[in-house]
């Protein structure tokens, strides 16, 4: 039996998201504006409902059912982001000595990340410094979520190019 997939675009202050489920648990969140499916499901409706209360400041932890794929490794991380509290920061040596793995291997996986704000990576960081970040904007997108964790709501956003699809179906430009 075939497994469907459903999308919905939300948006952010960094612009629109792309959320994706697979058999009721959510699989990625994508940055920017993927197609769409017909017929929306409850999951995708909740998840873009708490990442919006997340945005402005009143939600602290993610209560969705996920099912990143990746290997036993990355789940591995990925589970022990989920572990760090709303607020703080842990290092990849940290993570890492927890793991018994290396830091670089932590990062790796946090880069390939197929849920990010879902599976905080962004509260990890570097021994002396912020690290890397691989979704839009990078490390200034990191730092933004983290000024979010200890501040409260961001600010909404103004409409940008990113707002565009990134590509049509039809062969036309997309609009």
């Amino acid at each position: 039996m075939e497994s469907s997939i459903r999308r919905l675009v939300t948006q952010s202050p960094f612009g629109p998201l792309t959320l994706t489920e697979r058999d009721q648990a959510l699989v990625a969140l994508d940055w920017g504006r993927l197609p769409e499916s017909d017929g929306q499901s409850s999951l995708l409706r909740e998840a873009a409902a708490q990442l919006e209360d997340f945005f402005d400041g009143r939600l602290k932890r993610f209560d969705l059912p996920v099912q990143p794929r990746g290997t036993d490794f990355q789940v591995r991380v990925w589970r022990a982001l989920q572990a760090i509290p709303y607020g703080e920061t842990m290092t990849y040596g940290e993570i890492a000595q927890s793991l018994k793995s290396s830091a670089r291997a932590v990062g790796t996986a946090c880069g390939a990340n197929p849920l990010p704000i879902i599976v905080p990576c962004h509260r990890v960081t570097a021994e002396n410094g912020l690290g890397g970040f691989s979704g839009l904007g990078g490390i200034a997108t990191k730092r933004r979520l983290l000024a979010l964790e200890c501040d409260g709501a961001m600010p909404k956003r103004q409409p940008s190019l990113f707002d565009l699809p990134l590509f049509s179906y039809s062969g036309a430009p997309a609009l």
